[in-house]
């Protein structure tokens, strides 16, 4: 056998070649290696999450609105005396006041010596009348006879009329110093709360002068400014739900809806009656006249669709929830929402009832996202995105 003579030249070029094949085998290896793992983490899912549907409830219908606290009537109790001295006065701001109860005198014993001598001229008139109708009586016994002339016959008479026309009126006289000695009292009109006093004692008031300032029964009034669109939604009869700034919460009842709105904020107000606040009532008595409170009317309840309020996402000023999509990926879809009532969120418009809502984890899923979805039984007790 012929043995074949090999160069140095040939091995060299042998060897290149086999290097260059191992390369390029290894380097398409990687290449598709490469090229697989996109392609694998592209299918990982983004997050796992629960779904829900939306709910039908019925929730409550409510209208806000702010307003004051006022007086239902606050009754101003003047002085009626003109020019005694205030000698004793008996109430204070605050105190629980009965119908016709003592708030204050004055000093009455000028008025008490006028009266004294209002009742001695009575005593004199009547005397008088006494003799006039005697004298009257004899008058005409005798004007028959002839024994007294016309004319005295009936000046007598007249006298008599006189003498009773002095009785009245000294009888009115002593009316009114009467009624000038119960003006030293003064009572108050009604059952109430003291709320202001302005009598001093040893004032000399003048007539009409203030002395205190009362509410009425202890009754208060929610004075809420009611659009004029949002106006005809309310009746009388209306439950009010009233928070006052302290955070104390009352019911009340809608007694009147004014009949006027104003021509400049175009608001009407609404006169809602509050549980009496008499001082020794509480937590209703931490509501005062005064205060400025916000409410809400029930207006009823109405049906709507709803959906928790941890699947309802707030972007660049809108709001948004994940629909499921059947090949497990998520769309994005934007929502107007209206009343919450606890953890519930009404959606107004942007779903259907059957559609399937991305529950939990909302907040970290983009338009297109793959998902995973587990019940909610087993749901992890913090959502984290998966590991991309």
């Amino acid at each position: 056998m012929k043995k074949v003579k090999t160069t140095p030249l040939a091995v060299s070029l042998l060897s290149l070649v086999i290097v260059s094949t191992l390369a390029f085998a290894l380097l398409s290896t990687r290449s598709n290696a490469a090229g697989d793992k996109p392609a694998q983490q592209q299918a990982r899912p983004a997050l796992t999450v629960t779904t829900i549907q939306p709910a039908a409830a019925s929730l409550p219908l409510r209208l806000a609105a702010n307003g004051n606290v006022a007086a239902w009537q606050e009754a101003i109790i003047g002085s009626e005396a003109t020019g005694l001295r205030l000698a004793e006065v008996r109430a204070n701001v605050g105190d629980e006041v009965k119908a016709g109860q003592l708030l204050a005198r004055f000093a009455a014993e000028t008025v008490q010596a006028d009266v004294a001598q209002a009742l001695a001229s009575l005593r004199e008139a009547e005397a008088r009348v006494q003799e006039a109708a005697g004298n009257a009586e004899r008058a005409r016994a005798l004007q028959a006879s002839g024994a007294m002339s016309r004319q005295e016959v009936s000046q007598l008479l007249t006298a008599e009329l006189t003498a009773k026309a002095r009785v009245e009126a000294a009888r009115a006289t002593l009316q009114v110093q009467q009624l000038r000695l119960q003006q030293t009292r003064v009572v108050a009109p009604d059952d109430g709360v003291i709320s202001s006093r302005s009598a001093t004692v040893g004032a000399v008031a003048g007539n009409g002068a203030e002395l205190f300032r009362m509410i009425r029964q202890g009754r208060l009034e929610w004075r809420a400014e009611v659009t004029s669109a949002e106006l005809p939604r309310i009746r009388p009869g209306s439950v009010a739900t009233i928070t006052a700034a302290n955070g104390t919460q009352v019911q009340g009842t809608v007694r009147m809806v004014a009949p006027t709105v104003d021509v400049q904020s175009r608001t009407a107000l609404v006169y809602v009656d509050l549980p009496r606040a008499l001082p020794s009532l509480a937590p209703q008595a931490q509501v005062r006249a005064g205060m400025f409170a916000r409410g809400e009317f029930n207006l009823g309840e109405t049906a709507a669709l709803t959906v928790p309020q941890q699947a309802v996402v707030l972007r660049d000023g809108f709001t948004y929830v994940f629909r499921l999509n059947p090949d497990s990926r998520v769309s994005q879809l934007k929502v107007r929402t209206g009343r919450r009532f606890g953890e519930q969120v009404e959606v107004l418009e942007g779903i259907k009832p059957q559609d399937q809502l991305v529950a939990s984890g909302a907040g970290f899923l983009n338009e297109g996202d793959l998902v995973k979805v587990v019940p909610a039984a087993v749901q992890p007790a913090a959502v984290q995105p998966a590991a991309r």
